[in-house]
């Protein structure tokens, strides 16, 4: 069994052959280029995926970091790596920043945690770098394939919860990322009813500010709604998120 499997994805338009070359090789490292991942869950063995856009640079130094938190942290089943990228600044100059994971938050749903937060539960990894164990992807099952992909991770992370998975931000774990974050926010209107929708089936009730903050959603809901319904009643049967976990994920 291999340590590590990285599933890189990316917008197919932008998606060329020299992106699906991976950096480097090694006998305990598996690379799948796909924007598919339920299609090659099966192909994988190794104890920990990697699920990375194509922007993020995945190497040695960073997954010699994640094995060293992984070991810290047994208790963990899922990471969200903090992504440093830079910026543009007056004259010239250039500056790093970081993002790391999502909290939740009652009217935006989401939003990143701050950038000097401390070591936390997260509700959910950025969608640009996320790290699962094995043993929570055969609890939580597929990826739903009718979101998009970021909003599939943040799905797939809050049906880990109920799992009984938890999702950890370390602050010592980075990635580099090259260029800008997504915009993966409710103020996004292309992402926001996927968001919506996510939410809703892992949340059920406990996202009525938020739908009220984002009446636009209420109509993809509603069209929906059974759809909606019987996948939160599959993800939510016999649930391990506990009321004190969820707390801390705000």
């Amino acid at each position: 069994m291999r340590q590590f499997d990285v599933f890189v994805w990316g917008e197919p338009q932008e998606f060329s052959d020299a992106d699906r070359q991976p950096p480097f090789t090694d006998q305990a490292l598996g690379w799948f280029f796909t924007n598919n991942f339920n299609d090659k869950l099966n192909e994988s063995d190794a104890e920990w995926i990697v699920f990375a856009y194509r922007s993020v640079k995945i190497d040695r130094e960073f997954l010699n970091s994640l094995a060293e938190n992984i070991s810290a942290f047994p208790m963990v089943d899922a990471f969200a790596p903090r992504l440093r990228y830079t910026i543009e600044e007056s004259e010239g100059k250039k500056s790093a920043k970081f993002i790391g994971g999502f909290k939740l938050h009652k009217s935006k749903g989401i939003e990143p945690i701050e950038e000097d937060a401390p070591l936390r539960y997260v509700a959910s990894p950025r969608p640009e770098i996320a790290v699962f164990s094995r043993r929570i992807v055969q609890r939580t099952g597929a990826f739903d394939t009718s979101l998009s992909i970021p909003a599939q991770i943040l799905d797939y992370a809050l049906r880990m919860l109920h799992a009984g998975g938890r999702c950890f931000s370390v602050p010592y774990l980075v990635a580099e990322l090259q260029g800008h974050p997504m915009d993966f926010s409710s103020e996004n209107k292309e992402a926001l009813p996927h968001i919506g929708c996510a939410l809703s089936k892992s949340l059920g009730i406990k996202t009525a500010r938020f739908i009220l903050a984002h009446p636009d959603l209420v109509g993809t809901l509603w069209k929906n709604r059974k759809s909606l319904q019987e996948k939160r009643d599959k993800a939510t049967l016999l649930s391990k998120l506990v009321p004190e976990l969820l707390k801390e994920l705000y």
